[in-house]
């Protein structure tokens, strides 16, 4: 077997040319493969670890992957805010330990804006339980203090003690600043890999009070009110967009959420983070799919090439065929000699395409963690991605199988007579 090998890796390095290029095109298809896959895996690993240790979800009645959307996510808007009583009301309930409320609505800049309680900083886990941990300052303190993510610091360089200005919805037109209640950052926190990086977070008393003088969006003609005026009146919000619910036990989750769910105050709905998070996947299914099927079919057309390259030299190679079985060799050696040769250019292709990809994912690596929240691996392949290897090999030996057919029926008189 090892003189076969050895045979193999001379007959290739004859034609280096041809072999080298058929390596390199195997190796982009399996980057390709092997990419999307990891891609695929870590994106779903950055999205269920974006929120760990939450037992429920409440918020308007809409659907449950909407309602995480907005409220984990940041993505979309809420159909409708729950009333302050209702959030009180289900707070009391003898199963919840804790809750954090939830407002959204308004940006910075192009990044949101959440207002939320201090218990925030303590209550919000991700990844395997991760704590938000503060790379300067500290959670706010005053009514006009913020706290804002990694992502908006690096981008915009704000520092600790910077002044900023909150836009009313999520644009940035000037008539829609509340710059008569500019806030200062108190804290920046360390990157999570989460939406809250990309967030800027203020006290629930803050949204209310930048918004004592506005109505249905607009600000009142005529009811200015100072930011000095704002500290002494009443802030206690009447609404929130949604909250987040931490439980005395699991056990109980499927009865407090019913609970919600037939609440007769309000329409309201409470989710489970890691069902909605398996719905958005059964949504996003047929894409993942669908880039799985482009990947495959590309590693099938980097085989089809190798296939060619073989193919094309048979006619080249009858004489050294001949020669091989003039000196002993049997059909079964030449067979195995062109399925090797196959192997050999499959397994050249799939080291390099692995060095691609681990190159890739160390450039890029930083980048999707800020950008897009998403945390690629830099580990040894999963158990997916060896399956996926396997079958390339796999597939690339069973196409070598035809040329060594070919060169197999090929007899030596053939061979002799064509090249004497």
């Amino acid at each position: 077997m090892m003189g076969a090998i050895g045979l193999a890796l001379r007959s290739l390095r004859q034609r280096r040319v041809a072999a080298v290029l058929t390596v390199i095109t195997i190796a982009l298809s399996v980057w390709l493969l092997l990419g999307v896959e990891r891609l695929r895996q870590d994106a779903r690993s950055s999205f269920a670890s974006t929120v760990s240790g939450t037992d429920l979800i409440v918020g308007a009645r809409s659907g449950p992957v909407n309602l995480l959307l907005y409220s984990v996510f940041h993505l979309g808007d809420a159909t409708n805010n729950v009333s302050w009583q209702s959030y009180k009301e289900i707070a009391a309930l003898p199963e919840v330990r804790w809750t954090v409320p939830i407002s959204l609505g308004d940006s910075h800049r192009g990044f949101r804006v959440m207002g939320t309680t201090a218990e925030f900083f303590q209550r919000y886990r991700y990844g395997s339980d991760h704590e938000l941990v503060f790379a300067q300052g500290h959670v706010f303190g005053d009514l006009y203090d913020a706290v804002i993510g990694a992502q908006v610091a690096r981008q915009l360089n704000y520092h600790v003690g910077q002044s900023l200005v909150i836009a009313h919805g999520f644009g940035g037109m000037r008539q829609m600043l509340h710059a008569d209640k500019p806030f200062r950052v108190a804290g920046v926190l360390a990157p999570t890999g989460t939406p809250v990086d990309a967030s800027v977070i203020v006290s629930l008393q803050a949204i209310e009070a930048i918004h004592v003088d506005w109505q249905s969006g607009m600000r009142l003609p005529g009811q200015a009110v100072s930011a000095d005026q704002a500290r002494g009146m009443d802030l206690t919000p009447t609404s929130i967009t949604a909250f987040l619910v931490g439980l005395n036990s699991r056990l109980s989750s499927f009865a407090v959420q019913r609970a919600v769910n037939e609440y007769t105050q309000e329409p309201l709905q409470a989710i489970l983070p890691g069902v909605a998070l398996s719905q958005l996947w059964g949504l996003v299914g047929a894409a993942e799919g669908a880039l799985r099927a482009i990947s495959a079919m590309v590693v099938l057309v980097g085989l089809c090439g190798m296939l060619t390259a073989l193919l094309t030299t048979l006619n080249e190679r009858r004489r050294e065929m001949a020669i091989l079985r003039a000196v002993g060799a049997s059909a079964r050696t030449v067979f195995l000699l062109l399925v090797l040769e196959a192997g050999l250019l499959a397994m050249a292709g799939i080291v390099l395409g692995v060095v691609l990809m681990y190159i890739t994912l160390f450039v890029l690596h930083g980048f999707l963690a800020a950008q897009l929240g998403l945390n690629l691996g830099l580990g040894f392949p999963g158990a997916n991605e060896w399956l996926l290897i396997a079958a390339v090999i796999a597939a690339a030996l069973f196409a070598g199988c035809l040329p060594a057919w070919i060169a197999y029926r090929r007899s030596l008189a053939d061979g002799l007579q064509v090249h004497l």
